[in-house]
C-alpha cells in the first residue's frame, strides 16, 4: 500500500476536501483570529452561505473583542478600583461559544447583542 498521498500537496488537498467541509470551517472560524484566517483561506473557493455568514459573525466578534479589551484596559489603568469590569471580557468568550454552537448546528442565527451589526458588513467575504 502506498502512502504517498500523506505527503505534501496531495495530503493538503485531501485534508481540505474531505475533512474541512464548510460546516467544519464555520466552527473553526470562531477559534481565535488564526482559526478565522484558516477558515477564510481554506474555504475561499468553495464557500457557501453558511460559511460566509459565520465568517462575518466571527470576524465582527473578534474585532469587537479587541475593542472591548483595549477599552477595558484603558479604564482599569486609569481607575484601578474598576478592575472588576474585566469580567466583561468573559461575555466575548460566551459569544464565541454560542457562535460555534450555531455553526455546528448549521444555523444562520445572529449572535446575541452584537450579531445584527455584522450580518451585512465585510463585503470582501462574499
Amino acid at each position: 500500500m502506498r502512502w504517498t498521498f500523506l505527503c505534501g500537496e496531495n495530503f493538503y488537498s485531501f485534508f481540505i476536501q474531505i475533512i474541512m467541509n464548510n460546516k467544519t470551517l464555520s466552527i473553526v472560524s470562531y477559534i481565535t483570529l488564526i482559526g478565522w484566517l484558516v477558515a477564510f483561506f481554506s474555504g475561499k473557493d468553495k464557500a457557501d452561505d453558511l460559511l460566509k455568514y459565520h465568517l462575518r459573525q466571527s470576524l465582527g466578534l473578534v474585532i469587537a473583542g479587541f475593542v472591548v479589551g483595549i477599552a477595558l484596559n484603558i479604564i482599569v489603568w486609569m481607575v484601578p478600583t474598576l478592575s472588576f469590569l474585566s469580567y466583561i471580557s468573559l461575555v466575548i468568550l460566551v459569544l464565541l461559544i454560542l457562535g460555534a454552537i450555531n455553526a455546528a448546528n448549521e444555523v444562520k442565527k445572529p449572535l446575541p447583542v452584537i450579531g445584527k451589526m455584522f450580518e451585512d458588513k465585510f463585503a470582501f467575504i462574499g
